[in-house]
């Protein structure tokens, strides 16, 4: 009888080493996702291509990928947990069907004005009711320096013509890699109320995107949004990822998901030059 136990107990072991070498293989690390290598395995020739730059260098995905790594509002690691299977074809289903769980300020996202002003979000001024005219077309892209939020001078430093619609702020952030770290900082760089008025004030920009979850410096947090949203002319785009993109004139892309009633939404951004 033990040596029967013995032997169910082997050939238990050896069936839970096979399916972890096959889960690892079928969802290969992605950065930001896991510290664990895929084992070889006969699949090998089944991992997914994940690309950042497409068309022959012509289109830039600036948007991050979603990863139980990646930063969230309210949590000191990471995202967590997100993704379920209920529906498994490994468990008898026809066809694999995931749920999802996510924050609507999250990654790469876009704000409406229900965001920071209740009247606005009663009134439903949600992002299914955001301009895609204003969230795709010609856009810059710049460098801020690295020594200071975006401050009114900072803003006047960068002599943005009017005109010019939608500007993309590259920033410290972007040298530090906080989006790929699961830990919520709050020394990011982000717009001052005074640099966010000047903005309004004296260009003639209506979609404002950063590199952080915040397009307002922690200490301006809610005066930085009220100013870029009271208007209801400028969308705010957040957590861009704008590495390895050299500055200058592009077209961006944006499409947030159709979320009747909700004031973010994560978006999917593209640069094609």
């Amino acid at each position: 009888m033990s040596e029967t136990r013995s032997k169910t107990t082997i050939i238990c072991f050896l069936l839970i080493l096979t399916t972890s070498s096959a889960t690892a293989t079928a969802y290969p690390t992605i950065h930001g996702t896991a510290d664990t290598t895929a084992t070889a395995s006969e699949h090998d020739n089944l991992i997914p291509t994940r690309r950042e730059v497409y068309g022959d260098g012509r289109i830039f995905d600036i948007s991050h990928r979603i990863t139980t790594k990646m930063p969230s509002l309210g949590s000191d690691d990471g995202l967590g947990h997100f993704l379920w299977l209920p529906a498994s074809m490994k468990n008898g289903s026809l066809a694999n069907n995931s749920e999802m769980k996510l924050p609507c300020h999250l990654g790469t996202h876009v704000d409406a004005p229900g965001h920071v002003f209740d009247h606005y979000f009663d009134a439903g001024f949600d992002v299914d009711s955001l301009d895609l005219e204003v969230l795709n077309g010609p856009a810059l892209l710049v460098d801020v320096p690295r020594d200071s939020n975006i401050t009114a001078e900072v803003m006047k430093s960068l002599h943005i013509s009017k005109g010019v619609r939608r500007v993309l702020f590259r920033t410290l952030n972007t040298d530090r890699q906080l989006m790929f770290k699961p830990q919520l900082v709050t020394n990011f760089v982000g717009f001052t109320k005074d640099g966010a008025q000047w903005l309004v004030e004296n260009t003639d920009i209506k979609l404002v995107g950063i590199d952080y979850l915040s397009i307002a410096a922690y200490s301006d947090l809610i005066p930085s949004h009220l100013v870029f949203l009271e208007g209801r002319e400028i969308i705010i785009v957040e957590g861009l990822k704008l590495d390895n993109v050299q500055p200058g004139i592009y077209s961006v892309h944006c499409l947030p998901l159709r979320l009747v009633g909700a004031e973010g939404s994560p978006i999917r951004c593209i640069l094609i030059k």
